[in-house]
């Protein structure tokens, strides 16, 4: 993955970001031993970015969508407050395995629970407000999340998209490669939307948080 900001920028970044906790670095680890796709663990600095969130919103039920190595939900597992908890929906039932040993050996299975099969399956099965959503899956299907998403959330409900720049790559009109017209669509779509505001940030490979204007958990008129 080519990087949005300079090599230099980004370690020096890392450097004065709170290093991750042993067991994410261990985790991290162990990815890019044996995993495919390294490229996809979210690493310390965006790591950090969610937990900031997490103890900010003090959400009590977090929806992730992809769980990947259980990186990014470890994470934002550190700054759940007392009673909060974390689905993460993710379709490779070896992956889902792998982040749940990770999950469980540092001491947060109570609390993040790693759900095999379609993302907007276990999303139709929740009967409660999203207070936050991490959206981190296939990107053909951010559109379809994300109105998902968009009528479940709280009032004060938080959808963080990634993976929102591909690496600067919608910013090419040269690009037409398939995942960043995904990317661009979807962009695209919520910048249209009135329901929602939002701000897409240059962090790693782009993140963007998104808010409702109004209203809550339920039908939007």
């Amino acid at each position: 993955m080519s990087q949005i900001v300079g090599a230099a920028v980004e370690a020096y970044a890392e450097v004065h970001t709170t290093p991750a906790a042993a067991h994410l670095a261990g985790l991290a680890a162990e990815t890019r031993a044996t995993q495919e796709c390294p490229q996809m663990l979210t690493g310390p600095v965006e790591g950090r970015l969610l937990e900031t969130l997490i103890a900010l919103a003090q959400p009590r039920l977090v929806v992730e969508l992809g769980t990947y190595s259980g990186y990014s939900a470890l994470s934002m597992a550190g700054g759940l407050p007392p009673g909060g908890r974390i689905i993460s929906c993710e379709l490779d039932p070896e992956r889902a395995a792998f982040a749940r040993r990770h999950i469980a050996a540092a001491g947060q299975a109570d609390r993040v629970e790693v759900v095999v099969g379609p993302a907007l399956e276990t999303l139709s099965g929740l009967n409660e407000p999203l207070d936050l959503v991490f959206i981190d899956a296939d990107k053909g299907g951010y559109v379809g999340y994300y109105e998902a998403i968009v009528p479940r959330l709280a009032p004060d409900g938080l959808i963080v998209a990634d993976n929102t720049l591909q690496s600067g790559r919608v910013a090419d009109p040269a690009d037409d490669g398939e995942t960043t017209e995904h990317i661009r669509a979807f962009n695209t779509h919520v910048a249209a939307d009135p329901r929602t505001v939002q701000v897409l940030l240059t962090v790693r490979d782009g993140v963007t948080l998104i808010r409702r204007t109004e209203g809550g958990f339920g039908p939007l008129s």
